[in-house]
């Protein structure tokens, strides 16, 4: 295990923690997997509290599809929209996992929250979830007025698996024609299989998420391989035209290489990009708002996400 000169007292505290009472992933079927990851959650507290929060359910091609929506608390009669991916290694969480957050979001980015609840793998490989996002942003491209959105100001945003998502649904957006993107929003994203990195290398056991973990992660969501841009947007021939991007790391993640290296290739293609790593924090970090270095994480890229999308 690699051991970081100086660990946060609180930071090191949760990773005790969550090294003795996370399960190990790769050994548990992902149905019971996911019963003990609920049965382990603490109940929704609806907060903070918003001025609507909507439970609807929309028609796709490949069936029904939940979303929830958060509309915040504003006199702004027209706010900028985010679609929301959620992360849980496209095989575990929910609307409810990442609820907190994204009433969060909404109220300190001043944006309506449009979260996606797409199906998950193993049953549904991928691209279901990909295609599941992307239903969701035609649905919200068509519909955000209804909620106090405005159709014109649609970012992508997505946390781990989730940022592989809106990374490689924007890509979509972008090749197919679809509905405009205003911007895309990648918080500790899982952008590609590459396990040779450099925070592979140092943060790969130890450090809540591991290396073994990510490559169970693919083997459920990507059994037939991952060349797919689809699956991974590092896979797309150039990035050229994609909206602009807030790319977030965390120095203590095994993805954290290759979300950086994403960043880096963003903005060589032409990308407006706005990348900040945050050095001492893990993956994940932002879903446990008890952490006290959460909540200014928070406001940083919620200040971000307001100047990106012209709502500062």
């Amino acid at each position: 295990m690699a051991v970081r000169p100086t660990l946060h007292p609180e930071v090191a505290a949760m990773l005790a923690t969550l090294d003795a009472g996370f399960p190990d992933i790769t050994a548990v079927p992902p149905t019971e997997l996911r019963e003990l990851i609920r049965d382990r959650r603490a109940p929704l507290q609806h907060l903070p509290d918003m001025r609507e929060v909507t439970d609807l359910t929309i028609e796709t091609a490949d069936g029904n599809l939940a979303l929830r929506i958060f509309r915040p608390h504003c006199d702004d009669p027209e706010l900028p929209v985010v679609v929301f991916a959620h992360g849980g290694g496209f095989v575990f969480c929910d609307l409810d996992s990442h609820d907190e957050l994204c009433r969060s979001m909404a109220q300190g980015a001043g944006v309506v929250v449009v979260s996606v609840d797409y199906r998950l793998a193993p049953e549904h490989a991928g691209p279901a979830a990909h295609d599941d996002v992307y239903a969701a942003l035609e649905w919200t491209s068509k519909n955000a007025a209804e909620y106090g959105g405005d159709p014109t100001r649609i970012a992508l945003v997505g946390d781990s698996a989730g940022g592989n998502l809106a990374a490689t649904v924007a890509i979509a957006a972008r090749d197919r024609g679809g509905p405009a993107v205003a911007a895309q929003v990648l918080l500790y994203p899982v952008i590609d299989d590459d396990f040779d990195t450099e925070s592979y290398r140092l943060y790969g056991t130890g450090y809540y998420n591991t290396t073994k973990a990510m490559k169970w992660y693919w083997q459920q969501y990507a059994p037939n391989g991952t060349e797919d841009v689809r699956l991974v947007p590092i896979r797309a021939e150039t990035l050229a035209g994609l909206p602009p991007a807030v790319v977030i790391t965390a120095e203590l993640d095994p993805p954290c290489s290759s979300g950086d290296a994403y960043a880096a290739r963003l903005t060589a293609d032409g990308v407006r990009v706005r990348h900040h790593r945050f050095d001492g924090l893990f993956h994940g970090f932002l879903t446990f708002p008890l952490l006290s270095l959460t909540a200014p994480a928070r406001e940083q890229i919620w200040e971000m996400m307001r100047d990106v999308l012209g709502n500062a």
